[in-house]
């Protein structure tokens, strides 16, 4: 008999999490070894385990699920990784799939085919839910990267001095970054401009 199939979970909601390890450990072929309640602790938890899979959810404190994906993949890890998640938005899709995830699915899809997810991803295979993958590529994310950083720190209020300060940069780049972003999203401020790319998925 092979070796189980070695999982690290990370969720935010403690319960959600608790119900899902303990499904998971119900199987035979899948072997919980460890959880987090957060973005940092789940990769901590991945460099620590070394597991065969990673699954995760998108919106966590501190990291989120698609800042793993991208430290993972800048790391060289093994482990493969998974996204269970409420957010249906193409824009996060798009994004995980560019991190190199491998599988994306619904929180509310059924639990065997959550399991069913995980053995595939840990097969090699990249899984995502058809419907899924039509809306990924039905509008192209126009946000460059320093335009998500400045909207990000714009969503916090910070002033754009500040936001130079932080992302060593002068303060007219910033304003600059700024206008490009209102432009694109057609919208008349910062904060607006942050709360629809965070609705689209695209920060």
């Amino acid at each position: 008999m092979s070796s189980p199939i070695r999982v690290v979970l990370a969720e935010d909601q403690a319960m959600v999490l608790g119900a899902f390890a303990q499904l998971l450990g119900l199987e035979p072929d899948l072997d919980v070894v460890a959880t987090a309640t957060d973005g940092a602790a789940a990769l901590a938890a991945v460099l620590a385990h070394d597991p065969d899979v990673l699954v995760t959810d998108i919106e966590m404190p501190g990291l989120t699920g698609l800042d793993v994906a991208a430290e993972l993949r800048r790391r060289g890890a093994r482990t493969r990784m998974m996204i269970v998640t409420t957010f249906a938005r193409s824009g996060y899709l798009r994004r995980a799939m560019d991190s190199g995830v491998a599988g994306y699915v619904l929180k509310d899809a059924p639990i065997d085919q959550r399991m069913d997810t995980v053995r595939r991803v840990h097969a090699g295979e990249r899984v995502v839910d058809p419907a899924l993958a039509v809306a990924a590529w039905d509008g192209a994310d126009p946000m460059t990267d320093r335009e998500r950083d400045v909207l990000r720190l714009a969503a916090d209020g910070l002033p754009n001095g500040d936001m130079a300060t932080r992302l060593h940069l002068a303060e007219g780049t910033v304003r600059n970054y700024l206008s490009t972003a209102i432009t694109k999203l057609g919208v008349r401020n910062p904060i607006e401009a942050a709360r629809v790319a965070r609705d689209r998925g695209w920060l």
